[in-house]
């Protein structure tokens, strides 16, 4: 397929569909914020200059490398769209299981993706409309779309701060009641998700094989630019081995899940960017479990090599 030829592709989403996403958007925000606590966010105080630093590399740092990948591949106006979603989304919380599990810092972890999450309600909107009106024609997509900014912007935010407050509300007066509707919400969530993916997938197949060869390398080395940002990051501020595994997967693991449902229901699920967020919701979870091992394997090697000067 001609890459000019993606900008006509489109997801139908029909009203009840919209309803349901609306419903499945609350669901995923409520449960990630049962998870979040008055705690999670100490670390602020303790550390002011390293925790704003990486809420910077991960809010402004990755929409900034995600436009100069846009400027220098430049891609048909769908994708561009559809990194910049994914760009403009909090962390996820598999951010926190693939930290932990590359031997990182998860308090440090927790700490950023409970600020990127609770700021979402704000930044996410506000970021998706500020970066594609950087690039000409992802802009003028979504002037096609009939996307009026101010609308979309208290829509979005109402969508996302609602759920997020009452979340973090019963979590901080019945924290026993908000773990047991967590331990059940948070996977439903993400079953629903799932299902949006493998729904999309089976009724867009032929939209996968038209698209695949040029949207897995874009998604790729986006990804993959992402978690290196993440890393440099840290190194440029500075950090210890731990915390800059936790800002490489904070900002090279986003909320794509969001993203997809913003898409669907604010943007008319534009063929182009539905592909990007798609795979990206697939692709990031492989590349951050290959970025984990890689670390575990440094380790290994490390450990390796003070045991040899320890017997020589």
């Amino acid at each position: 397929m001609d890459a000019s030829a993606i900008d006509q592709l489109q997801v139908i989403v029909d009203d009840q569909s919209r309803l349901g996403i609306a419903a499945i958007l609350f669901v995923m925000m409520f449960s990630v914020a049962l998870t979040l606590r008055l705690e999670d966010f100490a670390l602020i105080r303790r550390q002011p200059g390293r925790v704003l630093g990486g809420v910077a590399v991960q809010l402004v740092g990755l929409p900034l490398l995600t436009l100069g990948l846009i400027l220098l591949l430049s891609p048909p106006a769908s994708i561009a769209l559809g990194m910049l979603i994914v760009a403009s989304c909090p962390g996820g919380n598999v951010s926190n299981l693939l930290t932990r599990a590359a031997a990182g810092n998860t308090a440090y972890s927790v700490t950023l993706t409970a600020i990127s999450s609770v700021s979402s309600a704000i930044m996410t909107p506000l970021s998706i409309l500020f970066w594609s009106g950087l690039y000409a024609p992802a802009g003028a997509l979504v002037r096609s779309l009939d996307v009026d900014p101010l609308p979309f912007f208290a829509q979005t935010a109402v969508l996302l701060a609602v759920p997020l407050i009452l979340g973090m509300a019963l979590n901080q007066w019945r924290p026993a009641l908000a773990g047991r509707l967590a331990a059940v919400l948070g996977p439903l969530a993400l079953a629903c998700i799932a299902l949006l993916v493998v729904v999309g997938i089976v009724q867009n197949w032929a939209l996968i094989l038209a698209t695949g060869a040029i949207i897995i390398p874009i998604v790729v080395l986006h990804n993959g630019s992402a978690f290196a940002l993440g890393w440099l990051g840290g190194r440029a501020m500075g950090m210890e081995a731990a915390r800059r595994r936790a800002l490489t997967f904070e900002v090279g693991i986003q909320n794509s899940g969001l993203g997809l449902v913003i898409l669907l229901s604010q943007f008319e699920g534009v063929g182009g960017a539905a592909a990007i967020i798609g795979t990206w919701s697939i692709w990031h979870l492989v590349g951050g479990s290959l970025v984990a091992g890689l670390f575990r394997w440094m380790d290994s090697r490390t450990l390796l090599a003070h045991a040899r000067e320890r017997d020589s």
